[in-house]
């Protein structure tokens, strides 16, 4: 157990909830520094301030001041709370917007213009003020801005290249609406496109098809002679960028696509060290391309998304893509989440309505139409705002796919039958029953150490896919620090360890790269093994397309041996089969988007080891990060 840090200048409620763990000890320290800094020094303020730093901490934009009593525990371990919520000294609601609607905090004051807050008065009935850090106020006034802007006009695009390249692309239309054939002639005709889509339903091959038709367009626009389409790929990981590259380039010789090469979002704005501006590109210095691709948006923070659109140029295409319904950004906000549930209308395109009249492929892209394929009016609202939600799951399906859908959609009683009936795909055990996840993980072991005693690099990376423990927490008795030293001891007693204790390096081992050095193309988050070669000298082998690349163990900045992982460090990943480790109920870590975001990791098989109870609160804990983005209109500023 982790003891909880207290403010030593924390008074009155600010230490009885710092105290709690509701906020921590840097809260307190913000809050009441910027109090002495704006000669505010009243209660109800300061605790306001102070969760509107903890708000962001937890992954929000703002602090909704309706919602305080929403904000929980701030905590990583299996501690069980030790306050009751409930019985905490709350303040009244309206007395503490009533401070702060006047407070210098907001609106300034005799010492001086400083105003680090932002309050924002909703513009609808039933909405609450939102409370916001200045910084965070201004990135996403920047996003706002921006996307508003991106929206009210529309790139040139011939309908009848557009049609044929449709046709080229994806083959002759059906009878259904495809939504990725809608993904790519939105991207066509819009500045702005969402491709949203759960795992499996097609996103890089969507995306690998919209630049095939960007660049048979300028080719037809320009006759054949114009300069080349200049064409970005991004991610918010060095893995999920190489995984990008990777995905496009299989497809770039029967596409007619260049070579793209893709890289993170912090290379991509040019990342400076020591720097007075944190990035070579900027809103005054834009980034030199026609199409911008970025995958796995639902990671990319509210900072790091304001970055990119003060960057780009207006006549960049953006291409975004992502799953919404995963985990979103560690740092704060959910910009992809927001963008789906709230898109930002734009004017009605001619050239756009031409290519759904021609094509029979978008029968109900306009209009009503029946079926089970055919769009919903939500759909078509979405697609006036860009965005086309991808719903066919190629990568797998049946009770895997029952149970992701009854998750998302917070069908507890669906999810509970689904696991109850048991069946070769699913199955409910509770934390003690682990038999079945030791097997799993030896034979994984043995499996994987074989194949890399031999020096089969691409059997050993197979092997290491087929089975992944994943845990919500880090720390405690459900957490990875646990289950990762249990199963190295199952592994080592079942001969798939080291030979000496002393050995820093085995063949078999399974390893974590946690830092980046994109000149040895090695990535956090990649996964590898380590594997004898003929001359008995040792390499890792991560995978990397077709072929496996192997590295020296000695050229990898950080890594750690892996048999666990959190469900975060998941993400963008597949395997076989996944156990997944459920803490207690009470875990504020416990929610809805973690527990589809981990079933969807699975290709065949979803263990879970926990309790009906556990589930039923994961799944009636549906993460809110607040944000003004998800808003219908724009606030006013106060």
């Amino acid at each position: 157990m982790i003891p909880i840090r207290v403010a030593q200048r924390g008074r009155g409620i600010l230490r009885e909830f710092n105290e709690a763990g509701v906020l921590s000890a840097a809260d307190v320290h913000v809050a009441t520094r910027l109090g002495r800094l704006a000669g505010e020094d009243r209660e109800p303020v300061l605790f306001a301030a102070a969760l509107a730093v903890r708000a962001v901490r937890s992954g929000s934009v703002c602090l909704d001041l309706t919602r305080m009593r929403d904000i929980g525990v701030d905590t990583d371990d299996e501690r069980p709370d030790q306050f009751d919520l409930a019985e905490l000294p709350w303040p009244d609601e309206q007395s503490v917007i009533d401070a702060v609607r006047d407070s210098p905090l907001v609106r300034g004051g005799p010492a001086g213009p400083l105003r680090p807050l932002r309050l924002t008065e909703p513009a609808r009935p039933g909405a609450g003020p939102l409370l916001y850090l200045d910084r965070y106020y201004r990135q996403e006034q920047t996003i706002r801005r921006v996307l508003t802007a991106r929206a009210a006009g529309h790139p040139d695009a011939d309908p009848a290249v557009v049609c044929r390249e449709l046709d080229r692309l994806f083959g002759p239309a059906g009878d259904t609406p495809d939504r990725q054939r809608l993904a790519a002639a939105l991207a066509a005709t819009r500045w702005t496109t969402v491709v949203a889509g759960g795992p499996g339903t097609g996103k890089t091959h969507t995306i690998a098809r919209i630049l095939a038709l960007l660049v048979a367009h300028r080719a037809a626009e320009s006759g054949g002679d114009g300069a080349p389409l200049r064409i970005a790929l991004a991610a918010p990981t060095g893995k999920a960028a190489a995984r990008l590259q990777e995905a496009v380039r299989d497809q770039a010789g029967a596409l007619g696509l260049p070579e793209l090469s893709a890289a993170t979002l912090h290379r991509l704005l040019g990342w400076q060290r020591g720097r007075s501006t944190r990035f070579r590109y900027h809103e005054h210095n834009r980034l030199p391309y026609d199409v911008v691709v970025v995958d796995e948006t639902s990671m990319v923070s509210l900072t790091m998304m304001s970055r990119l659109l003060a960057a780009l140029r207006p006549d960049t295409r953006l291409v975004l893509a992502g799953d919404p319904d995963q985990l979103a950004s560690v740092d704060a906000g959910a910009v992809l989440a927001d963008l789906v549930a709230a898109p930002f209308p734009g004017e009605a395109d001619p050239a756009f309505e031409t290519i759904l009249a021609a094509d029979p492929g978008f029968a109900g892209a306009s209009a009503p139409a029946e079926g089970p394929e055919a769009l919903t009016e939500s759909e078509r609202e979405r697609l006036r705002g860009g965005i086309v939600r991808l719903s066919r799951g190629r990568r797998f399906g049946g009770r895997i796919a029952d149970l992701a859908v009854a998750v998302r959609a917070g069908d507890t009683e669906a999810a509970l039958e689904l696991l109850r009936s048991g069946g070769d795909t699913l199955e409910l055990r509770g934390a003690d029953d682990i038999a079945a996840v030791r097997a799993d993980i030896v034979g994984t072991a043995q499996q994987v150490t074989t194949a890399a005693e031999t020096g089969d690099a691409a059997a050993a990376l197979a092997a290491f896919e087929s089975h992944r423990l994943l845990c919500a927490h880090r720390r405690g008795p459900y957490g990875v620090e646990h289950w990762d030293r249990t199963a190295a001891e199952w592994a080592a007693a079942a001969g798939a360890g080291p030979e000496h204790r002393s050995g820093t390096w085995y063949p078999g081992q399974p390893l974590l790269v946690t830092a980046n050095d994109h000149e040895a193309r090695i990535y956090n988050g990649d996964t590898g093994v380590v594997v004898r070669r003929p001359d008995g000298s040792l390499r890792v082998a991560l995978q990397r397309g077709e072929e496996p690349l192997l590295i020296h163990p000695t050229r990898f900045p950080a890594v750690v041996t892996v048999f666990a992982m959190t469900i975060h460090r998941s993400q963008g990943s597949q395997y076989d089969a996944v156990t997944i480790v459920l803490p207690e109920p009470g875990s504020s870590l416990l929610t809805r988007e973690l527990l589809y975001t981990a079933i969807t990791r699975a290709r065949r098989h979803v263990r879970i080891l926990g309790t009906e109870e556990a589930i039923r609160a994961a799944i009636d804990r549906h993460v809110l990060r607040a944000s003004g983005l998800s808003r219908e209109q724009a606030d006013q500023l106060r």
